[in-house]
């Protein structure tokens, strides 16, 4: 193989493919198959699965090894609670520095979310909707609201994934976040109304948690190797 993946590269292709619902909670993250999916040794893995606990996306117990981690019904509801309480003062701060560019950025994301939702690309629709909340964050200066933020959209995969319903129909609804919910955001912003954003950003993330099914389902563990190695 002419070439090997950083450490970097493998902790963002694995944050990926559980954010586009690759790599379903509880998969089984076996450092050997890893290393052979990533054309690099053990010791570049291991400090990947380290920092991926650390932001509780995988699970890591002794002599057991790594797994994506199954997050619990608190848990997710935690996560929802936290989100509210940052997203809310993220997007007041948003609608004060927000530029031209930055609008037009998430009318396209908005647009590029309605069309794969439509296309019933559901992996695309919530990498887009996730993509909406963190351009919001990330142009909100505050970075250490915006990098637990960036912990807590990777978590809010993991919950969907686990408890949202394996209906089409119930996936568009509860999975990826509403593109009429976030164009009334973005409406607010465009009117530098920091309060009705703030509102409706809590709003929104209430409905998400609200349509949560807490019954997890089952599923086949997916392949590391053809997940991994084709892309090297």
């Amino acid at each position: 193989m002419s070439h090997t993946a950083s450490d970097i590269t493998i902790y963002d292709r694995v944050v990926s493919a559980i954010l586009d619902h690759r790599l379903p909670p509880g998969t089984k993250l076996v450092e050997d198959r890893l290393a052979n999916a990533f054309g690099v040794s053990r010791t570049l893995i291991r400090p990947v699965l380290v920092r991926l606990a650390n932001e509780h996306i995988v699970t890591l117990t002794p002599n057991r090894g790594a797994t994506i981690a199954q997050p619990s019904e608190q848990e997710a509801r935690e996560v929802f609670e936290v989100r509210r309480l940052i997203e809310s003062q993220l997007v007041e701060r948003f609608v004060d520095r927000a530029e031209r560019d930055d609008l037009q950025l998430l009318t396209q994301c908005i647009r590029d979310e309605e069309a794969a939702r439509e296309a019933g690309e559901m992996r695309r629709a919530i990498r887009l909707s996730g993509d909406f909340h963190l351009h919001i964050a990330d142009r909100a200066g505050q970075q250490t609201m915006g990098r637990i933020l960036r912990e807590m959209v990777s978590r809010t995969s993991l919950i969907l994934m686990t408890y949202s319903s394996s209906h089409n129909h119930a996936r568009r609804e509860a999975t990826a976040c509403g593109c009429v919910e976030h164009r009334a955001l973005l409406a607010a912003i465009r009117l530098r109304d920091a309060r009705e954003a703030a509102r409706l950003m809590r709003e929104h993330l209430y409905r998400l948690e609200a349509e949560l099914n807490f019954s997890p389902p089952g599923g086949k563990e997916p392949d590391l190797a053809s997940l991994f190695l084709s892309a090297i």
